[in-house]
């Protein structure tokens, strides 16, 4: 897999001329567009570049080619929901390129043989102020860090990674993993200052001379809910109840826990649950179709023993005994009472509502507009209404995942790098988008994706050990090999083959073909030939 040379396009110059042979209408030119995979990720990632470089072997360089835009790919590889898998062409074939385990691969490559960060710009001599050690923080430190621009993260937690530490088990994020690429995020010359609480945030943006501020606090304000209960005490809030697991002081939840709410952190504080001991049950006003939810968590809880009770809300506590209100599904999904009521002991409850923002260190900025739940609003530059203060994660309106945290991290950078340097960043228009019906597949085989290896359930339900394993450099190497290129060249030599006019020649391997427009007859075999859409037919103008 490559890029042809750019400079392939049409000769300004050719035109159709008239004579006795052919009227030649079209002629190909060969175009690099956007496969589906790239479009898809919130990081922006050229997801072709690293897997043809792995395909290659060539594992370090695909390791470089993926850190332009996503910093910690050993992390992205275990907790990404991989928005790309789901895009991929080859899913109407097989299965989807395994795109994160691959990814997983060079990241714990990377940490295992200490491959660092080549940064070469010039010192700028900017400094810019982070609040947050979370992904969006350390990823906008990270990519100001290979713009030249000198970058302090100030944390009030004891350690880094924000809700990456606090908010994902263990079980699916190793501690030495998250540790080892916040590591190599700090070894670029970035200060990461922790155990730091930010109190008045205009007055150390003036103390440390900073030309200006990034807020990257995390969602850790978790949403209660007003349900009679004669015991207050045994109800945890999801987040809290994580970040208290994490730093070894979890409260004591009974041996029968209830968690109410159907998204990814209430399976997280299920599962957590689970390995602490607990009978759990997750307690859903929805089915299971309209769970927030992505449905491989669900299944993952299912088999460690977590019990569902879809349609159903908690109408009251009395002691242990939790009286239930069944719900009935209308014909727009929402959830609807139907006075039917059943009864569930369990000792606690875990309410996983959804978290807020705690607007305390905003709230006196002028300018700075917040919504209900905290957020604050930025325009397009990601600045808030305050010049200088820039703003991202789950700081702003978003889904809120550490990809998406880490895409804004990357965007805010480019936008904080253009304020700093007085002009506008403006983003590359994106090139035409390859689906699967604009592919030439001649070659249609089979290869289903390699299975990353799981440990027995047993032993999942009992300890927060990792419960995917990664592929072997073997499994790696077949999974990169799997990628259609979809809109990229990558020589498989098609169009040399099809041509009857011998009108292509190739440059080399990494330099793509050219076309010898004197022999070319616009007869399209080259076109049709070429699997992944890298060649165009282009109208030549008429005399």
């Amino acid at each position: 897999m490559s890029n042809c040379p750019k400079d392939m396009t049409l000769p300004p110059d050719l035109t159709l001329k008239k004579g006795s042979g052919p009227v030649r209408t079209k002629f190909p030119i060969y175009s690099n567009s956007l496969p589906p995979c790239n479009h898809a990720c919130p990081t922006g990632s050229n997801i072709q570049e690293w897997l043809s470089l792995a395909q290659e072997e060539q594992y370090e360089e695909a390791f470089q080619a993926l850190i332009k835009n996503n910093p910690m790919p050993a992390i992205h590889g275990r907790v990404c929901y991989h928005p790309c898998e789901s895009a991929c062409n080859r899913a109407d074939v097989d299965q989807a390129v395994s795109i994160h385990a691959v990814e997983r691969f060079l990241g714990d490559q990377a940490i295992e043989k200490g491959w660092q960060v080549r940064v070469d710009a010039q010192p700028t001599g900017k400094r810019i102020l982070i609040i947050g050690a979370g992904p969006s923080g350390l990823a906008t430190a990270y990519h100001l860090k290979r713009k030249g621009h000198d970058v302090e993260i100030r944390d009030a937690a004891p350690m880094a990674g924000g809700m990456m530490h606090f908010g994902i088990p263990a079980y699916r994020l190793p501690r030495d993993i998250l540790e080892s690429e916040i590591a190599r995020i700090e070894a670029m010359g970035i200060k990461i200052v922790l155990n730091h609480t930010v109190e008045d945030l205009l007055a150390e943006k003036v103390r440390g001379q900073f030309d200006a501020v990034f807020l990257a606090i995390g969602a850790h304000v978790g949403r209660g809910l007003d349900i009679p209960n004669d015991d207050p005490g045994k109800v945890n809030d999801a987040v809290s109840y994580l970040r208290a697991t994490e730093m070894n002081t979890a409260p004591v939840l009974g041996k029968r826990v209830a968690v109410y709410g159907g998204g990814n952190t209430a399976m997280d504080a299920a599962r957590t649950a689970r390995r602490q001991g607990a009978d759990v049950m997750v307690i859903y006003r929805r089915d299971r179709a309209h769970m927030p939810a992505h449905d491989f968590e669900c299944v993952e809880a299912m088999e460690e023993g977590v019990v569902f009770h879809w349609q159903r809300t908690i109408n009251q506590i009395d002691g242990t005994t939790f009286t239930l209100e069944k719900m009935a599904i209308d014909d727009n999904g929402r959830p609807q009472p139907t006075g039917e009521f059943e009864t569930v002991e369990a000792d606690s409850l875990i309410l996983a509502l959804g978290q807020n923002i705690d607007t305390k260190l905003t709230k006196s900025i002028p300018g700075v507009e917040h919504k209900k739940d905290g957020t604050v609003i930025v325009n397009e530059q990601m600045m808030t209404g305050y010049h200088g203060l820039f703003a991202g994660g789950d700081m702003v309106p978003s889904d809120r995942t550490v990809t998406i945290a880490v895409g804004h991290g990357k965007k805010a950078a480019a936008h904080i790098d253009a304020f700093l340097n007085k002009r506008i960043f403006s983003k590359i228009s994106k090139q035409p988008l390859i689906r699967y019906d604009k592919l030439h597949l001649w070659y249609k085989t089979d290869a289903d994706k390699s299975e990353q290896p799981a440990i027995p359930v047993v032993q999942r339900a009992t300890s927060f050990d990792e419960v995917f394993g990664g592929l072997t450099e073997q499994e790696a190497l077949f999974e990169a090999r799997r990628c259609y290129s979809c809109g990229n060249c990558f020589e498989c030599d098609g169009c040399f083959g099809a041509c009857p006019q011998g009108a292509i020649t190739r440059l080399g391997k990494g330099k793509g073909y050219k076309v010898d427009y004197d022999k070319c007859t616009g007869c399209e075999a080259c076109y049709l030939q070429c699997p992944c859409h890298a060649i165009e037919m282009v109208a030549a103008e008429t005399d």
